[in-house]
């Protein structure tokens, strides 16, 4: 996996939007940023006259006349519907709005579906959504079933602790430490294969929001899960929380799309490849998940 290095740090919403004259870069629209871990919408320049020849998919939206996104609803600053008005937040929702807007659609009209991850392949095969963009790992086991344009970021397992706690600052030191994940979940059992703590201190929940609650509860001493999940949680509460130590694998999220619509896959890569040299993708990184103050890699894409 490529990466180019890109580093990003906590920035106030102003000063991260201050480069945003140039055309077709994001804006701030003003939408205020809600407990729930909602962040304000960018706005983009609708591309005109766009074409991809040979790509059903695009022949699809086009006859529709708007786009059918797949997203996650409940990852704030990543994919986060507002339970109070409905809206779609975060550095994935950002992403799939700036393809929509270089493909020719308007991002306003796009419509969201909330597909959970066990559902992802089958809802692209179906038509049910015409792209899916929400922390969807590349790996050769789902290139058997649909395609990927990206990655648009690369994540890896990671840690998030209390923000005053000095004692984690790694995997390495979880050793009698009580550490949270989801039930049935690949982050946690890579705890339990690689013994980073004992079996009686590795707590299964639900939900990664019941882990954080347990943490900031004091009955747990980290949680556990991809970065870039954590990193949103980090975001919400800065004061409260924060990743630390290096990440213990690598995820590369992807876009999915139906297979072999090479046409399609192409022409987001290239909107992808755009958005990191122009920095966009800088810009959408600062406004979601740069808000928590770490760092970022920028990665390279793959041309599948």
């Amino acid at each position: 996996m490529k990466i180019r290095t890109l580093t990003v740090g906590l920035l106030a919403a102003g000063l991260a939007l201050t480069a945003c004259g140039k055309e077709g870069a994001p804006s701030d629209t003003g939408s205020s940023d809600g407990d729930g871990g909602n962040t304000p919408a960018l706005s983009y320049e609708v591309a005109k006259d766009v074409t991809v020849e040979g790509s059903p998919t695009f022949e699809k939206m086009k006859k529709a006349g708007h786009v059918v996104v797949g997203v996650k609803e409940d990852q704030p600053n990543l994919g986060y519907k507002d339970p109070t008005t409905g809206e779609f937040s975060g550095f994935d929702v950002e992403i799939a709005r700036l393809v929509s807007a270089k493909l020719g659609f308007d991002p306003k009209s796009i419509e969201y579906k909330a597909v959970p991850s066990a559902g992802r392949e089958q809802a692209i095969i179906n038509g049910d959504v015409n792209y899916y963009v929400g922390t969807y790992t590349i790996n050769d086991k789902r290139k058997q079933q649909i395609s990927f344009a990206g990655p648009y970021f690369v994540a890896g397992q990671g840690l998030l602790v209390a923000k005053d706690d000095n004692e984690i600052k790694g995997k390495d030191d979880l050793k009698g430490k009580k550490v949270c994940s989801v039930s049935g979940s690949t982050p946690i059992q890579r705890v339990r294969d690689e013994g980073l703590t004992e079996s009686g201190n590795i707590v299964e929940l639900q939900t990664y929001s019941q882990c954080v609650n347990e943490l900031l509860n004091g009955q747990v001493d980290a949680v556990t899960t991809d970065d870039a999940i954590l990193l949103g949680y980090a975001a919400q509460q800065p004061d409260e929380l924060k990743v630390v130590g290096e990440s213990f694998s690598e995820e590369p999220y992807g876009i999915g799309l139906p297979k072999d619509d090479d046409a399609l896959r192409d022409k987001v890569n290239d909107i992808l490849e755009e958005a990191m040299e122009d920095g966009t993708w800088q810009e959408i990184y600062d406004a979601t998940l740069g808000r928590s103050g770490n760092k970022a890699d920028m990665p390279e894409v793959d041309r599948y």
